[in-house]
């Protein structure tokens, strides 16, 4: 192990001594000052954490959130220096972590507050016209296929995620019923916005993302929905400005 492994592991794990050989900038052992910056090093990213995920923070509470961010920290040192990164593996960690495993639905939950932060950190792009899907024909549309935005975010869940983020977000928000969700995420202005998508919305969606066409998309979503109508989720990507192209 390296130097530079040593210093890193020994910053993020207050359990470890002082690297050996490390001195301050009067030629002292560096051991009251190397602490100082490991704890602020460690606040950082705790805070980084609890503002890159602020629902999972209200929902484990101050002192819980703390504590596992330290053990998140040990064991995923930030890869880059923009903390609006920091914390991509932090549903999965959840997802682990054995003493959370009675609350099934946190891995979920952040997965959304993580594919927001991206949304809003996406690149811009150039947005379809929507006259475009007016004036084609309708045979014309049905075979077309469609590009997405960077921004736009599709999540399945066995949990009511959107219920558990909305009821934790906004307030007034009704408590959450216990139902699969399935979530769109666009970004129609300067803030992402998570849309509830209704039944076959996600399997339709889902489809076009793969490279099929509408019509072959509805024909998926009819099969898992039979009474499925793309009206609704096909004027939500259009208002989300959620598609970028269509072609053929």
């Amino acid at each position: 192990m390296t130097r530079q492994q040593d210093f890193t592991r020994a910053v993020l794990d207050a359990r470890l001594p002082v690297p050996e050989g490390l001195v301050d900038g009067s030629n002292q052992p560096a051991g009251r000052r190397f602490s100082v910056y490991r704890n602020n090093v460690a606040v950082s990213l705790t805070e980084a954490l609890h503002k890159g995920f602020p629902v999972i923070a209200r929902l484990l509470g101050q002192e819980n959130m703390d504590g596992i961010a330290g053990l998140f920290l040990r064991a995923h040192p930030p890869r880059s220096p923009l903390m609006m990164h920091y914390g991509a593996e932090f549903p999965a960690f959840l997802r682990d972590l054995a003493q959370l495993s009675h609350l099934g639905y946190l891995p979920d939950v952040a997965q959304l507050e993580l594919a927001l932060r991206r949304s809003y950190h996406a690149a811009d792009t150039s947005l379809i016209d929507p006259q475009m899907l007016d004036t084609r024909a309708p045979e014309a549309l049905m075979a077309s296929r469609f590009r997405f935005a960077p921004a736009v975010a599709l999540l399945q869940s066995p949990w009511p995620i959107h219920s558990i983020w909305r009821y934790n977000s906004v307030d007034g928000a009704p408590k959450p019923d216990a139902r699969a969700e399935d979530v769109l995420i666009t970004r129609p202005d300067y803030d992402p916005v998570p849309h509830l998508l209704p039944p076959g919305g996600a399997t339709w969606i889902a489809a076009l993302m793969a490279g099929e066409t509408l019509a072959q998309a509805t024909e998926t979503a009819s099969r898992m929905q039979p009474d499925f109508d793309l009206s609704a989720p096909l004027a939500l990507l259009i208002e989300g400005a959620a598609l970028i192209d269509l072609s053929q």
